[in-house]
């Protein structure tokens, strides 16, 4: 037998993605000011951007990340436990912990590098990971890359997460859920899943990439919505890209947990750190998450818009009260047609296809922030009008 050429299985592979309309090219972002992009020599209006809070263009975030290389440099020089570990990470990850109640904190590159390392370094063989079905991609591949048995229980269903773990008592467990779910905008039912973790003696860990910042007091997350806390949710991960207008993730739990992800996870021990002037940057970011509740108050009013307005023209809302506002299309061909139309009329809003959501629940997923405006809103719509057929049933909003 002849052995596979890779250039044949990657054009084999192409070829199928052609045929069902899902190629994933990438698209150039010339500059951005707020929620104004230029594409191709165009300027749009982005409706497909994380930055919810505005806070990745603040002059406060830049100022503090330049003066910060200009002192450290602009990389860490090495590993966290080697060259890499600088006093501006260490008083971030003090900030956080302060913040959010937790005794210790760990800053990673990425919340994909956080949930890796968490994984491998807590889970092995003849452990037990539950996780919903709609977790993001880089849960599920840690506890794949863990060796453990991995079970998915369908989206938001708490009878099944407590079914799945009762039907396994050896090993250790871990119960692991999104906050807020990153393609649907709904939150976990976390009170819930801590009573469940609680029963079942397993340790719920939630990653809040999509609620910190934007949800509860002080945009302390969806844990501070539930009224949980270390103690119901002994490890907690707050991805940097979302709220805070930057990059990397910072892990939060005991002294115990974090000192054993820090000494023996491998995508953290044999990364460089990240660059200090970050740290210093989303420090930053930090002090005007606590200080500016208007930022969180014009965001909910920007949603309830969008969500007005949407179920007044039949549009097919999901229940999302968060800024992330799906628009399910179903097929692959329709969500790109609808994103093109859109952008034809100055607006950028991607098409979200398998496998990032599940076949046939193609989308246009339409993210808010507080750089939109009301005119952007309202233009938004006019154009989601005449791009998508409306819905038989609107949802309320």
């Amino acid at each position: 037998m002849s052995r596979i050429r890779f250039t044949d299985r990657v054009n084999l592979a192409r070829a199928d993605r052609t045929a069902r309309d899902a190629l994933r090219p990438r698209r150039e972002i010339e500059g951005r000011e707020g929620a104004r992009v230029l594409v191709d020599g165009r300027q749009l209006t982005s409706f497909c951007g994380n930055d919810y809070l505005g806070l990745g263009q603040h002059l406060d975030v830049v100022s503090a990340m330049q003066e910060a290389a200009a002192w450290h440099g602009v990389g860490s020089t090495g590993s966290p436990l080697v060259t890499g570990h600088h006093a501006e990470h260490a008083r971030f990850e003090r900030e956080m912990a302060e913040w959010l109640g937790y005794e210790r904190a760990l800053f990673f590159g990425s919340g994909y590098q956080a949930n890796l390392a968490v994984m491998q370094s807590l889970l092995e063989a003849g452990d037990t990971c539950v996780q919903d079905k709609l977790n993001h991609a880089c849960l599920i591949d840690g506890a794949r890359l863990a060796g453990c048995e991995l079970k998915r229980y369908p989206h938001a269903d708490v009878e099944a997460a407590m079914r799945q773990l009762m039907a396994r008592r050896d090993g250790a467990a871990m119960l692991a859920t999104d906050g807020v779910f990153s393609m649907d905008g709904d939150a976990a039912p976390l009170a819930d899943l801590a009573l469940v973790a609680r029963a079942q003696d397993a340790l719920l860990y939630v990653d809040d990439a999509h609620g910190i910042g934007v949800l509860g007091p002080e945009g302390r997350g969806s844990l501070a919505v539930a009224g949980l806390g270390a103690r119901e949710v002994p490890l907690l991960l707050v991805p940097l890209g979302k709220a805070f207008g930057g990059q990397g993730a910072v892990l939060l739990g005991s002294d115990a947990l974090i000192g054993h992800v820090a000494e023996t996870a491998r995508p953290y021990l044999f990364s460089t750190a990240p660059a200090p002037a970050m740290a210093a940057a989303m420090r930053a970011s930090l002090r005007l998450i606590r200080k500016e509740s208007w930022r969180r108050a014009k965001l909910a009013s920007v949603v309830m818009r969008f969500r007005r307005g949407a179920s007044a023209r039949g549009l097919p809302l999901q229940e999302s009260f968060t800024p992330i506002q799906p628009i399910v299309l179903g097929d692959n061909a329709s969500a790109l047609a609808a994103a093109r139309a859109l952008e034809e009329r100055g607006y950028l809003v991607t098409a979200i296809r398998p496998p990032t959501v599940p076949e046939g629940q193609a989308r246009l997923r339409v993210t808010l922030s507080v750089d939109h405006g009301e005119a952007d809103v309202d233009g938004l719509l006019a154009a989601l009008s005449e791009a998508v057929k409306p819905a038989a049933d609107p949802v309320p909003a």
